[in-house]
């Protein structure tokens, strides 16, 4: 008999987030494409980054809800609060299409310095927006470039999430202990990121449709002995682009004829992690790393209990 690790005949689950940070970004533009090679002193506004950053609720996030109505899957979309405050419309039609509304900051900067209220509120505004917008209140978190604080998970904890993805261990979803208490940690990828690839290593679209085949083809093997995710990461102004969306396309229709292959949302993996008995438990990293911090006389941010 075939050993069983998700239910309903499933074998691979594809877990793809959407972010929906354009709109958020600082006012002056950020790690836009030019910033290599041309460098703006920061008194003066950059238009021209601007423009790719509104390239993303313009012309991209259209273009992969698009998509996955096309192969009749159902995707994440982390929010930027104050994109969403921007274009709630938006927000609204990701949640109208049967996609996830998750958190990811009030704004698309790093919360690492925030002390433990500021932290509470940055989260909690982002929180808020995405509810004004889509009358859904999110339950998993993305903190810009993974980054939280010792005080992040507590936070999430307190303010009703289930999960967050700021964790790339592992090729599936675990339980980490909270306070007595079990939280879902549902991992992201920074190798099937489109960001990392495209903006930073510079593969151009086959080479990453060839990379995520061969993920694939492995995890699809490696699925028949143990539990297999496969993450996905997509940013509204890099994947969207159209060659970049025909490119994904072909890989969507690869993965998704193999028998057992299906796209769920984080939150229905975190919840199914939450209810399974065998879902692998890890130490809580934040945890561990107060204890390195009173060790070595360290801390920049004050833990809350």
């Amino acid at each position: 008999m075939t050993p069983t690790f998700w239910p309903d005949g499933i074998r691979l689950v594809l877990s793809i987030s959407m972010q929906f940070e354009a709109g958020g970004q600082a006012p002056y533009g950020a790690g836009g494409p030019f910033s290599g090679f041309i460098e703006m002193d920061p008194a003066y506004p950059d238009f021209p980054t601007q423009s790719w950053y509104r390239y993303g609720y313009v012309e991209g996030l259209q273009r992969m809800l698009d998509l996955w109505d096309k192969h009749r899957i159902r995707v994440t979309s982390h929010m930027v609060g104050s994109a969403v405050d921007r274009s709630p419309h938006i927000a609204r039609e990701i949640v109208d299409r049967g996609h996830e509304a998750a958190a990811h900051g009030r704004d698309w900067v790093l919360q690492v310095g925030l002390q433990a209220e500021e932290e509470r509120a940055f989260i909690a505004d982002n929180v808020a927006s995405i509810l004004r917008a889509t009358g859904k209140r999110p339950v998993g978190y993305n903190g810009a470039a993974m980054r939280g604080t010792i005080n992040t998970l507590k936070i999430l904890q307190d303010l009703d999430f289930t999960y967050h993805i700021d964790d790339v261990s592992r090729d599936e979803p675990f339980l980490i202990p909270i306070r007595g208490r079990d939280f879902a940690v549902v991992p992201y990828s920074l190798t099937l990121n489109d960001i990392v690839q495209f903006e930073g290593y510079r593969l151009d679209a086959p080479a990453y449709e060839q990379q995520l085949k061969d993920e694939f083809d492995l995890l699809y093997e490696e699925a028949a002995l143990r539990r297999r995710m496969m993450s996905i990461s997509t940013h509204d102004r890099v994947q969207g682009r159209p060659f970049r969306v025909r490119s994904l396309d072909r890989f969507l229709t690869y993965a998704l004829s193999h028998p057992g292959v299906v796209c769920l949302r984080k939150d229905e993996i975190a919840r199914f992690a939450l209810s399974a008995p065998d879902v692998v438990r890890d130490p809580n990293p934040h945890d561990e790393w107060a204890v390195w911090e009173r060790a070595h006389g360290r801390q920049l941010i004050s833990p809350i209990g």
